[in-house]
């Protein structure tokens, strides 16, 4: 189960039901692949003015989490019921 996260949002009727950080339209997901992709946290920062560092932080704690508590369930292939 995910604990509760302050700065992260959510609701069906924003960006679909995806995670965004709160008050704002920018999905964690962004967020996460713009720092994979090699974006600083002060470039997000100059980029999306109404993001804060905490946001980010949480966003990378949020993702773990939900990474944390993922399932993965190995087939073996060439195999019928």
């Amino acid at each position: 189960m995910l604990r509760k996260f302050k700065r992260i949002q959510i609701n069906p009727n924003i960006m679909l039901g995806k995670p965004v950080i709160r008050g704002t339209r920018i999905p964690v997901e962004l967020i996460i692949r713009k720092l994979g992709e090699g974006v600083s946290i002060e470039d997000l920062l100059d980029a999306y003015p109404n993001l804060k560092e905490e946001d980010i932080r949480e966003a990378l704690t949020y993702a773990s989490d939900v990474l944390k508590n993922e399932e993965i369930i190995y087939l073996e292939a060439g195999k019928h019921s």
